[in-house]
């Protein structure tokens, strides 16, 4: 968080904007970037299936895949791809159910959490409780492999989507960032005409739609690029901020 985004938000909160992180990560990955960017309030994680307030730990909504619907992911798409390994977040985000196999291809950075202590549970303990997010990843295949292979299964009581992590995510039919800010501008009185939103991933092209004015990062995937309306220069050159800048200032 360079000290010019950072001044950006804190001026468009002064303001009276709401100002709020839109995430596939959980709360546990939020909290640095949180303090970082000064982010106290609402928050709308797992891609738009949970969302919670920071500060009090109100809870907004949690959506969650059925238990038969990821017991049907699994089997389905285990017929087409072998030495899949899946992953169920759980109980507000805090909980996380790894199968056998899956802590030994994670990085901290994955889900900032130490792989050590993901635990080595049988496949069907990872499908027994329902999720918020269900994380599909192979030792060897790309996501986008994955996810491809995933979208020609039967779609009905998932979403799933990608956010440049290595591993495809999987919420509830329906669930998407769009839906979750949805919610959140219900519960605030706020209508999506007045929703500025920021994004670069495939996970993000929902919410660019659904937004009022919805913005693109100059190094945003193609899908993201095409759903914007408008387009900032790159995170690297601190193009939420400028943006920012530029509303506040008209």
């Amino acid at each position: 968080m360079s000290a010019r985004t950072r001044a950006a938000l804190d001026a468009a909160r002064a303001a009276g904007i709401v100002v709020v992180p839109v995430t596939a990560r959980q709360p546990i990955g939020l909290r640095a970037i949180a303090a970082e960017a000064g982010f106290d309030g609402w928050a709308l994680c797992g891609n738009g299936a949970y969302g919670i307030h920071l500060h009090t730990h109100e809870q907004l909504f949690a959506t969650e895949i059925a238990v038969p619907v990821q017991q049907r992911i699994a089997r389905e798409l285990g017929t087409r791809i072998d030495g899949l390994l899946f992953a169920s977040v759980r109980e507000a985000g805090e909980v996380f159910v790894a199968q056998a196999g899956y802590a030994e291809v994670a990085a901290h950075s994955d889900h900032k959490r130490d792989p050590a202590a993901m635990g080595a549970a049988p496949l069907a303990e990872v499908l027994s409780a329902p999720s918020l997010k269900l994380v599909i990843r192979h030792r060897s295949m790309p996501p986008a492999e994955i996810f491809a292979a995933l979208r020609t299964l039967d779609q009905s009581g998932f979403a799933a989507t990608l956010s440049g992590a290595p591993f495809v995510e999987v919420m509830a039919e329906g669930v998407t960032k769009a839906t979750g800010l949805a919610q959140l501008c219900d519960r605030l009185g706020i209508d999506r005409s007045e929703v500025l939103a920021f994004g670069d991933a495939l996970n993000d092209v929902e919410m660019l739609r659904w937004a009022g004015r919805g913005v693109a990062m100059a190094n945003a995937e193609p899908e993201a690029l095409a759903a914007a309306d408008e387009f900032a220069p790159s995170n690297a050159e601190d193009g939420v901020a400028i943006v920012l800048e530029r509303v506040l200032a008209g």
